[in-house]
């Protein structure tokens, strides 16, 4: 007994988070996720990248969760409303499905955040990019946070010590910080979220400096000065749906498109700097640790045990 007690004390909660967990109860989930998100590919290709953030929201929030995922009640002001989420996040739809599709087969035992970590998961590799061992058994909030999801979410207009300070925060280092920005190897961004670097960056009136030109260029015909800023650019100007190193490339070539992209190669003497040029020249060396990345940012503060429930729909709480 006083061994276990010790075991206990070791070990932070995320511990209880394990590759097996579902083994038993529901030996197909990551099958029957993977199928859903597969399906969705189809017909979108960028909910791939949008899966992917609402797990990245959902876990710098709390922790891992699943609290991006409810909606407004009496007592509980949505995440959805946030400022980095709102007429931004996507793909609840397909989160949806999947739930209904697990519920199917296996009733009342996976939680929406399970769902969200194995949804990132069948994303990458199925847009090309790596395969690891997701780690489960979190359980779901029973409230939401949107105070914090105002404040804690890293937003594309700060800089990288405030940056790497969020992250810093939620137990996660550097390398996490270079590697999971990587995931911008796909997906799009809304021109109102990097239209400052077009026209008039830090209140210059001149675009970013560390923009190039020709890239430049081609942004200001997506995104016309005071046209919609919900125009869409791809994130990855090379291989705008395909998860590999050309982000990594990208930055090198002065062609990250948010600032907070650029800030990891062009901010003089950072420790980033040294991390974007391992990834741009060893994708393998970036597969490895955006996999590790995404373990450790799956391992923030979830609700284990008896704590939080298993949500039967992911939009509200049980009972509710």
């Amino acid at each position: 007994m006083a061994t276990i007690c010790v075991t206990l004390m070791i070990y932070p909660t995320h511990a209880q988070l394990n590759a097996t967990f579902y083994a038993t109860t529901c030996p197909n989930v990551s099958t029957i996720v993977r199928n859903v998100v597969q399906q969705a590919l189809q017909t979108d290709a960028r909910i791939g990248a949008s899966l992917i953030r609402l797990h990245f929201h959902d876990c710098f929030v709390n922790g891992c969760d699943g609290s991006i995922l409810l909606d407004n009640s009496g007592s509980i002001q949505s995440e959805k409303d946030a400022g980095p989420n709102t007429n931004s996040t996507r793909g609840f739809d397909v989160v949806d499905n999947i739930k209904t599709a697990v519920e199917n087969s296996c009733p009342a035992v996976v939680s929406c955040a399970d769902i969200l970590a194995l949804a990132a998961e069948a994303s990458v590799s199925l847009s090309g990019g790596p395969s690891w061992n997701v780690l489960l058994g979190r359980r779901d909030s029973l409230s939401a946070n949107q105070a914090g999801a105002n404040t804690s979410i890293p937003s594309p207009f700060e800089g990288l010590t405030n940056i790497t300070s969020k992250f810093s925060v939620v137990g996660l280092n550097i390398t996490d910080l270079v590697a999971l920005s990587g995931a911008h190897t796909f997906g799009r961004a809304q021109c109102r979220l990097f239209t400052n670097r077009l026209y008039n960056f830090s209140g210059t009136n001149n675009p970013d400096p560390t923009l190039n030109t020709s890239y430049l260029t081609s942004l200001q015909q997506i995104c016309p000065q005071n046209g919609s800023g919900f125009s869409l650019a791809n994130l990855d100007p090379t291989t705008p749906d395909g998860f590999d190193n050309n982000y990594f490339s990208n930055l090198q070539n002065n062609q990250g498109l948010l600032q907070s992209d650029q800030e990891l190669f062009s901010t003089t003497g950072a420790a980033t700097v040294t991390i974007v040029n391992s990834f741009a020249s060893s994708q393998a060396a970036f597969f490895q640790s955006f996999a590790q990345s995404m373990i450790n940012m799956g391992n923030i503060s979830p609700l284990t045990g008896s704590s939080g429930e298993i949500r039967s729909d992911c939009t509200k709480v049980n009972g509710s």
